[in-house]
């Protein structure tokens, strides 16, 4: 039996009593204290709550226990429900620059393709208009003044002259352009993409003078001092350190560690998801780095099992963490634990304070822009619950999705919905625009439920967090795209148990993350954005020969990997068994080579590995056991083409 519970904020009794449907082989280690085998009553806390909790019972999931006071408040949801015809990208953060001469910042638009330069003494804007799905990203000021921009899904780094508001150049660098540095020295832009190329280029003008190639997923460039470079990769959060000759020396990461929390008791949180990396320190080439944290432990699956209660992060929670080569790998990050989807950071120029760009809170449930100081952000000894004090008394309104300082110490925060460029020393905003992007499905898809988890928490800018989260009663399963679209790959999750997306609303957003029940339109309206999130570009410079023979044995019915990846979206939307365990889902296979590591549980780090026995090798995944090496490395080149 299992005890319906209700939650302050909204959740109603129905949706909080409903017991999940996967299958259940054993009953893995718990996260909570085991209820009374007689009344199946949870025994209270050290704060005299109860709360929901999952036990397997007759090999099915079934939640026990009673209502848990999480403390969370629903996210504000406009009325009515707006689906734009142009629907917004998902957020990234880092589209904020303010200039060196300290008169003017320099934004990117990825919503409306376009570049503003703000004048601040004149209080004016230059608008640069890009061509449509440009998507300008970070930024970059060179020794000239000339500011570059990376343009996230235009393959290329435009240049202008701010002063003018005049695009002088556009170069192509790669197929997704991601960060990007400049280095003084030799008067260069390094630009990281995230098919893996970290391309070089003369500041002035000109083709690119190196090109790396080291792995995807790349994020963020910071130059030492000495012409060292230091990139991050996005999901992994680590920071690769690469010498003036490109040879990659070292990996730096932030650390992992256990923290206590309500109810949950102490919880293993290991790094993922760097979202931003700024300079630090330039001489000893250290890097402040914002990144998330998620629970490595078993994670509950009942009403609230993913959201945070009394003041402390759910299941994934932001960090900051200063990595610096040859110094030792820091204590888990933490201090932050209340803060939802904080997605950029900016360090003031003396290196006493902190600025984030909370972009999962809504006016009711707080700041969207914090400043604090250093020690307050990176507490000495590592706590779970609580947030950082804001020194910001009238922060902005609107949702803020980027922030910097300008070399006086100057905070400046970029909002969306309205558009506009805000500073701490006045209060003032400046209108970048006037034409409204808003969309509901965007809106919810980067709310705070209300537990301190979004639906981009575990999803980053529409994709993946590259975990293997451990759920009781399922077991490892690997976190799944959403790029590309997924409404027509019903029923979702591994083991297909959530018939449909408004079925999966209800179960995870309103249930697990604590959320407030949506209602049919604003459902369809998530689902209509989510459908629109566009797949990762096709992989550059693979061989064409390669890749033809690799269709000819992925077409093969003798091999039989069409028989169930077929269609537009490579998959039947089958449940099978393929000798891994229990029937799971046919993943699509659109953008594959993109979602490293492979399978439900992650055991493959590489496409390669998929085909090993012990990750789905063999007759049962395909008939692949007779390939050869040559035959599996043309497969694997096809399958990188999708």
């Amino acid at each position: 039996m299992f005890q319906q519970a209700r939650r302050a904020g909204g959740l109603s009794a129905a949706v909080f009593g409903f017991a999940i449907l996967a299958g259940c082989a054993s009953d893995p280690a718990r996260t909570r204290p085991q209820a009374d085998a007689g009344t199946g009553e949870m025994p209270p806390d050290e704060t005299g709550g109860q709360g929901l909790f999952t036990r397997c019972v007759d090999g099915a999931p079934v939640v026990f226990g009673s209502s848990m006071e999480t403390g969370g408040i629903s996210p504000d949801i406009p009325d009515p429900v707006v689906r734009s015809t142009s629907p917004p990208p998902a957020l990234s953060g880092g589209t904020l620059l303010a200039l060196a001469d300290g008169t003017m910042v320099a934004l990117s638009d990825p919503e409306r393709d376009r570049i503003y330069i703000v004048d601040l003494t004149a209080g004016t804007v230059l608008t640069v208009a890009l061509p449509p799905g440009d998507e300008p990203g970070r930024l970059a000021e060179d020794a000239s003044s000339r500011v570059h921009v990376v343009l996230r899904r235009g393959g290329a780094v435009a240049t202008l002259d701010p002063a003018t508001g005049t695009l002088t150049s556009r170069r192509d660098v790669c197929t997704a352009p991601r960060g990007i540095a400049y280095q003084q020295g030799t008067d260069e832009l390094h630009v990281a993409c995230a098919g893996g190329e970290l391309v070089s280029l003369p500041a002035g003008g000109g083709a690119a003078t190196r090109t790396l190639k080291l792995e995807r997923d790349l994020r963020d460039v910071v130059v030492r001092s000495d012409g060292a470079l230091l990139v991050s990769t996005f999901r992994k959060a680590e920071v690769l350190v690469l010498g003036t000759d490109g040879k990659l020396s070292t990996r730096l990461a932030p650390g992992s560690g256990r923290l206590a929390a309500p109810l949950r008791g102490p919880l293993l949180r290991t790094p993922s998801v760097a979202w931003r990396m700024v300079p630090f320190d330039s001489s000893a080439g250290s890097v402040l780095l914002l990144h998330q944290t998620g629970v490595a432990d078993v994670v509950d699956l009942a009403p609230g099992g993913y959201a945070g209660s009394r003041d402390c992060g759910g299941i994934v929670q932001p960090g900051l963490s200063i990595l610096a080569p040859g110094a030792p790998t820091p204590a888990v990050a933490s201090g932050l634990g209340a803060l939802s989807l904080a997605i950029d950071v900016a360090l003031s120029p003396d290196h006493q304070k902190v600025a984030l760009a909370v972009a999962g809170n809504s006016a009711r449930q707080g700041p969207t822009l914090i400043e604090t100081g250093l020690d307050s952000a990176l507490p000495p000894v590592p706590v779970a619950c609580g947030s950082p004090a804001n020194d910001l008394e009238n922060p902005p309104p609107g949702q803020v999705v980027a922030v910097g300082y300008g070399p006086t110490g100057v905070l400046f925060a970029q909002t969306r919905e309205p558009a506009a460029l805000w500073r701490s020393d006045s209060g003032a905003t400046i209108s970048l625009a006037t034409d409204s992007r808003a969309d509901t499905g965007h809106a919810l898809f980067h709310a705070n439920a209300s537990g301190g988890v979004a639906c981009a928490s575990c999803h980053p800018e529409g994709g993946e967090d590259g975990r293997v989260w451990s759920f009781i009663c399922s077991g490892p399963r690997r976190t799944q795209s959403l790029r590309g679209g997924i409404g027509p790959t019903a029923p979702f999750h591994w083991d297909g148990s959530e018939v449909d997306f408004p079925f999966l609303l209800d179960d995870v957003f309103s249930g697990r993350m604590a959320g407030p029940l949506l209602t049919d339109e604003q459902k369809g309206a998530l689902l209509s954005w989510v459908d629109a999130i566009p797949a990762m570009p096709a992989t550059d410079g693979l061989d064409a020969g390669a890749e033809a023979r690799g269709r000819a044995l992925f077409d093969d019915p003798k091999i039989a990997c069409a028989g169930c990846h077929s269609g537009a979206l490579f998959t039947n939307n089958a449940t099978v068994d393929v000798g891994t365990g229990r029937p799971f889902q046919v993943p699509s296979l659109r953008g594959v080579v993109w979602r490293a590591p492979y399978m439900h549980d992650g055991c493959a780090p590489t496409l390669s590995a998929r085909f090993a026995a012990s990750c789905g090798g063999g007759d049962q995944h395909g008939v692949t056991s007779k390939l050869t090496a040559a035959q599996l490395a043309d497969l694997g080149a096809y399958l990188q083409s999708l």
